[in-house]
């Protein structure tokens, strides 16, 4: 007898037999995501082009030469070095882009940039047999690459040069030249806004100090924020944005050859890095930087008035003085807790999570019927109640959220409230003394 089987919709089968749905698990869930993802712009000598890349931390410390041309204890990525402290991922995008690559009659630099004059081949005859040649690849006193080859068509491209048609003569140090670094500009920075519009991240720290730049990025995270959904922190240094979503760092390093809003590296990362549950304030400075701390206390209250992150000297510690922004204007709708950055990483995170979860899992997938919205009211209560235990938020109920049709077939209307918790930053005692 011919049984049935395949797949099914609803169980109205006439024949017996086996008949099997296959499905994925759904890719979004109520779980909260992680933090710890940065992007920043570089003035970089090395690195590709026109392109956001991605570097994680473990990257950073293991490929640096590869990545960004130098060895990780340079001086050259001290501020890079800064922001990992407290990063996982960066966005990086090299400002740069455009310039000339090095080349000498061997070889040509694989990317653009003024550390490609830094490589040089070196060409010898093999000693166990004159007709091959070792050739290596020196990036200042590094041999990053060493083939032996008969001619230059046997070369394989390594991750500093691409080789040349040409023929192989011994040479002790041959050097690239020609490289050049891409203007930094107006333009740049436009290109960079551009390709990162799309990515997700939870913090962009931009070193800049000239009004018009900082400007530029000011709109541009306010717009993504309000406009957009988009939810993310933008760290500046001495920008009185007076926006929740823009970090306004007070202090300047004094470190010769560097910027002086420099600190931003560090601030972005620990920005970044800041569990949902946690408070930057009175975090301790652990970077490479010289920062300028003197202020007079009478300085310091008014720089919070500002909404002025600063760093100040405790003992022999400096350290943050509160984690907020920038914003000092509150109204009926966004208060004084609004201020701090606490408060704007769980309200962040509940935006990003939320919006996943909808867009993988519910978006043109789910019925908008009492089922439809019974499941997307139980993914929020977990999500939130997730907040609620770790303490990121606290007396969370599950009627706190409810979940209604909206004007449309198509529609959802969601109401949430949620009280954030803060870290301690007071304290207030009385002591009686009998």
């Amino acid at each position: 007898m011919a049984l049935g089987g395949g797949t099914f919709v609803t169980q109205n089968k006439d024949l017996p037999g086996a008949y099997i749905n296959f499905i994925s698990a759904a890719s979004a869930n109520a779980a909260l995501s992680e933090r710890g993802i940065a992007t920043m712009p570089l003035d970089l000598d090395w690195g590709v082009d026109g392109e956001v890349f991605e570097v994680t931390n473990g990257d950073f410390q293991k490929n640096s030469m590869e990545i960004f041309g130098y060895e990780y204890t340079n001086d050259k990525l001290k501020g890079l070095r800064d922001l990992f402290l407290n990063t996982k991922t960066l966005y990086a995008y090299k400002l740069t882009s455009g310039g000339a690559k090095a080349a000498n009659d061997f070889a040509t630099a694989l990317y653009t940039g003024v550390r490609g004059n830094d490589i040089k081949i070196t060409i010898q005859e093999n000693a166990d047999d004159a007709s091959l040649f070792d050739v290596k690849t020196v990036v200042g006193t590094t041999v990053v690459d060493e083939q032996t080859v008969a001619k230059a068509a046997d070369l394989v491209a390594n991750k500093f040069v691409t080789w040349k048609d040409a023929e192989l003569t011994v040479t002790a140090a041959t050097p690239l030249s020609g490289g050049s670094n891409g203007a930094v500009d107006g333009a740049a920075y436009q290109a960079y806004l551009d390709k990162i519009e799309s990515y997700t991240y939870n913090t962009m720290g931009v070193v800049v100090t000239d009004e018009t730049t900082k400007t530029l990025f000011a709109s541009f995270v306010k717009r993504l924020r309000d406009e957009m959904g988009i939810k993310f922190q933008l760290v500046l240094y001495n920008k009185a944005a007076d926006y929740y979503g823009t970090i306004n760092v007070k202090n300047k390093v004094t470190d010769e050859g560097w910027s002086e809003a420099s600190l931003v590296y560090w601030v972005t990362g620990v920005s970044a890095g800041c569990e949902v549950n946690r408070s930057n304030q009175n975090k301790v400075y652990n970077g490479e930087f010289t920062v300028d701390t003197n202020y007079t206390q009478n300085q310091l209250a008014a720089a919070i008035k500002a909404g002025e992150f600063t760093l100040h000297k405790v003992g022999s510690d400096v350290r943050v003085l509160e984690d907020i922004n920038s914003m000092v204007t509150t109204s009926d709708t966004q208060g004084d807790i609004f201020k701090d950055n606490q408060t704007i990483r769980v309200i962040d995170q509940i935006a990003n999570d939320i919006a996943v979860l909808f867009n993988t899992k519910y978006l043109g997938v789910v019925p908008n019927d009492n089922a439809g919205r019974t499941s997307l009211w139980s993914d929020i209560v977990k999500h939130h109640q997730q907040l609620n235990d770790i303490r990121a938020i606290e007396d969370f109920a599950d009627s706190d959220v409810s979940v209604a049709q909206g004007n449309t077939k198509k529609s959802v209307v969601v109401t949430d409230a949620v009280t954030v918790v803060n870290a301690m930053g007071k304290l207030y005692m009385t002591v009686t003394v009998a």
